[in-house]
């Protein structure tokens, strides 16, 4: 059996929001759904969050999010995903970091690691931390 892995991420108003930006960063179109929706909004202030949000990567796996109910702690930070590719996503990978950047704050430019592969890891401006690395030459 092969697990599909598939980052949750989690905020206290902005997953709507986050989510478009991301299906503008990777292609594809999020769907919502809302706690109201769900007839799982107790608190009228929780009726318009997103309970939650998918959107399918083009290159395959999903990208999920949902707000916190009023109910709940906010998320400390979104949390973090790490995007891995080879030198045939080099430039998909790079145009990634270059617009998850825009309205963020690089952390760490994209650049060759002590590893030797092209690493770089950004904040986005909703708080998610993305970490980017593009596989150089096979070891061997």
């Amino acid at each position: 059996m092969t697990a599909r892995l598939s980052p949750y991420l989690g905020f206290r108003d902005q997953a709507r929001a986050a989510m478009d930006f991301y299906a503008d960063v990777f292609g594809g179109a999020a769907t919502s759904s809302t706690f109201d929706e769900f007839g799982m909004a107790s608190d009228p202030a929780d009726a318009g969050k997103v309970m939650h949000s998918q959107l399918e990567l083009p290159g395959g796996g999903t990208l999920m999010a949902s707000d916190a109910p009023a109910s709940m702690p906010a998320p400390e930070r979104p949390g973090a995903v790490a995007l891995f590719g080879d030198a045939a996503d080099a430039e998909t990978l790079r145009a990634a970091f270059a617009r998850l950047a825009d309205g963020g704050s690089d952390v760490m430019p994209m650049a060759v690691a002590p590893w030797g592969d092209e690493f770089g890891q950004v904040t986005d401006r909703f708080g998610t931390t993305w970490l980017v690395n593009v596989a150089g030459q096979p070891r061997g």
